[in-house]
């Protein structure tokens, strides 16, 4: 089981390596409902696992991950844009996101906010590369009931410095709070919610060459790679 493994919830990033030559699927991984594939970046061997949406498939992938061996786990979501911001960057780190779901509550009181790990955030924002980090930080709603995103919830987002809106990392940060294991969660903010032409456009390979240089400059942050 590789060390660093990335949720990549659309499966674009699976479909490039795939496409390129540049992954295989992991036969050991126990979870039959799911794949796991490694890839080689730049020396570091990772696993991603595709299409895994929704809270409570992602807290289920990520309990077996652990279980497995992995040691940090990295999600990479679409997200839909709440409120627009200044930044030109089309990443967010999510540092806390609004409980709009199911899962968080078998793992933290109701009352718990649920956020990226101080000691992991410490890590994370310590290290000083030469470049400008490719994301921002932000705050996000995170749902089951996409069909729900109306425009009074969303009104009411916005009033509670929402950024964006997205499926899972309320309960994996959640998840990672009880069970201390390491979870950072980033939204690729690709759309307004279906409200404009070209809503959903990632960007070359989908997005997928983005999504390998923020990984990339993570991991270095983290002196992993």
């Amino acid at each position: 089981m590789p060390d660093v493994c990335i949720l990549d919830p659309d499966g674009d990033l699976v479909r490039y390596l795939e496409k390129e030559g540049k992954t295989k699927k992991n036969e050991c991984w126990a979870c039959y409902h799911s794949e796991l594939f490694t890839h080689d970046l730049n020396g570091t061997r990772i696993g991603i696992l595709p299409c895994a949406v929704g809270a409570s498939y992602a807290v289920l992938i990520a309990e077996q991950l652990f279980v497995s061996g992995c040691r940090l786990l990295i999600s990479v979501t679409s997200a839909g844009i709440v409120t627009d911001q200044t930044s030109s960057k089309q990443f967010a780190l999510i540092t806390e996101a609004v409980r709009d779901e199911g899962t968080s509550y078998h793992y933290l009181p109701p009352e718990k906010p649920s956020r990226i790990s101080g000691s992991l955030y410490d890590a994370l924002t310590a290290a000083s590369p030469a470049a400008e980090p490719p994301y921002f930080e932000a705050k996000s709603w995170t749902t089951d009931a996409p069909y729900r995103e109306t425009q009074t919830s969303i009104n009411v987002m916005k009033q509670n410095g929402v950024t964006c809106v997205e499926m899972e990392a309320s309960a994996l940060y959640a998840f990672a709070e009880y069970s201390q294991n390491s979870v950072l969660c980033f939204a690729h903010l690709t759309n307004s919610m279906a409200q404009e032409e070209g809503d959903f456009e990632k960007g070359e390979e989908f997005g997928s060459l983005d999504t390998l240089r923020l990984i990339t400059d993570v991991l270095k942050r983290l002196g992993l790679n």
